[in-house]
């Protein structure tokens, strides 16, 4: 499988969890439960503003259990820590998962109260990946459904990650790139994302670069004689519109020694209206091929203003709101047990009860191929429509190779434009009907009145 970044700081450690993990491994052993356990990861409920999800991570969640060891290291510092056995450092130094993954691809629209992956293996492994699978699992959702959403309030526009600085770590801000590519980005600005996982890079300047010169024209000519294959020149250093002006002037000497401009960017002001001046003045240069670039804290909500004004961008960078998911920095999502050697289990706390043992979705589309409705069932149980979790492992090993980035990215594009158009605002989406069969609702009524054997809840 191709280098999935599956940890840029952490390797595949599994000792990047948390503590209650830990306890529980020990508490699971000491007690000699060693049977199959089915958890599933999946949202609570649907977030205001959402009118739908888009699942990503899975990728990065796999090569983490093909690969997820204790080192050496590790193993040594658990048995000086004196806070554990030393059976748990030896169940840990030869830890490999041998259990089952089922999962929706990646770029597939998804609702609360679905399973998103789901985890069939033995209850100790399956209880040891929690803390990383929802690492992996929400993060990328989060940024995908909110590239997603980007994507549909600027359509026919290209649109790309510049977030890299401003993400919270340096992994985050690659798999923000990655998420956001794969749910239509044009590319991103940045470096390791396009060198893991072949994503267009994208860049300008600075605007210290061009305060670095006395004349701006002359840190134009600077980074085009530099840079002959990525002239988009920051036009707003000073005054956007004059800099345009004295563009056109230097262009004819530039096109002189064989380098063709591509475009300008527009990182402040009213971009909508710096956008048609500087756009008549390129045009009025002989110009017209320029793209205008625009960039400076846009979100979806001022995409869809600068769409609704017309106007003339080709390209838009966005950055800080969409690697933080700024006004939706974490999803209510649980990765919860739903079953324990072939019993059904439900939690039934207020408020975060859920649908007892493994559970599949069913997805019906309607006569123009949109989404419909979707029936939630046992995992043993078939309806109409397609079933949305798909066999990705088995003991351990993949059932097929996973798809490749170009693969998911089509995907995505085709489970967007299988939306119905209330799902697509960014405010008031309608709720998208969910129903649930009745065996699973007497399964859970079953439980609900059951008072023995169900008080175990793994987290």
């Amino acid at each position: 499988m191709a280098d999935t970044l599956s940890q840029t700081d952490f390797g595949h450690s599994l000792l990047v969890t948390d503590l209650y993990q830990l306890n529980m491994l020990e508490a699971y052993r000491s007690a000699g439960m060693e049977g199959t356990a089915v958890f599933e990861f999946f949202v609570r409920r649907m977030p205001k503003n959402r009118g739908f999800l888009m699942a990503a991570g899975l990728e990065q969640l796999i090569g983490f259990l093909l690969g997820a060891r204790v080192d050496q290291a590790e193993i040594d510092w658990i048995r000086n820590s004196e806070a554990f056995s030393d059976q748990l450092a030896d169940y840990l130094a030869d830890f490999r998962f041998t259990g089952d993954v089922d999962a929706v691809p990646e770029g597939t629209i998804v609702f609360a109260d679905e399973p998103i992956v789901r985890i069939t293996a033995p209850v100790a492994e399956a209880q040891l990946i929690e803390t990383r699978l929802i690492n992996f699992l929400q993060f990328q959702t989060l940024v995908a459904t909110k590239a997603a959403r980007m994507m549909l309030a600027a359509p026919g526009k290209g649109i790309v990650d510049f977030g890299l600085r401003r993400a919270h770590s340096g992994e985050s801000g690659v798999l923000a790139a990655r998420a956001a590519y794969l749910a239509g980005f044009n590319g991103t600005a940045s470096v390791p994302a396009g060198r893991h996982f072949d994503i267009p890079l994208y860049g300008t300047m600075a605007h210290s670069f061009v305060q670095t010169f006395t004349d701006e024209i002359e840190a134009f000519r600077a980074f085009a004689l530099a840079r002959p294959e990525q002239t988009v020149f920051l036009l707003d250093t000073y005054e956007t519109e004059r800099a345009a002006h004295r563009l056109v002037e230097l262009a004819p000497k530039l096109h002189e020694l064989g380098i063709r401009l591509k475009g300008v960017r527009i990182d402040s002001g009213d971009l909508a209206e710096h956008s048609r001046k500087v756009r008549k003045i390129l045009d009025d240069g002989g110009l017209g091929h320029l793209q205008i670039v625009v960039s400076g804290g846009l979100d979806e909500y001022e995409l869809a203003d600068l769409t609704a004004r017309k106007a003339p961008i080709d390209l838009y960078g966005v950055g800080t709101s969409l690697v933080t998911s700024a006004d939706l920095p974490s999803l209510d999502c649980g990765y919860k047990l739903k079953a324990y050697e072939g019993t059904a289990r439900r939690k039934l706390a207020e408020g975060k009860s859920y649908w007892p043992g493994a559970t599949q979705v069913w997805r019906s589309l309607d006569a123009d191929g949109r989404i419909a409705g979707d029936r939630i069932t046992g995992a043993d149980e078939t309806a109409p429509g397609e079933a949305l979790l798909k066999p990705i492992l088995r003991d351990g090993a993949l059932v097929e190779p996973l798809p490749d980035l170009a693969e998911i990215r089509a995907h995505a594009a085709a489970e967007l434009a299988r939306l119905p158009e209330p799902l697509k605002r960014l405010e008031g989406t309608p709720a998208y009907p969910i129903t649930v069969s009745p065996a699973l609702r007497k399964l859970a009524d079953e439980l609900l009145h059951d008072t023995h054997g169900h008080s175990m809840e793994a987290c």
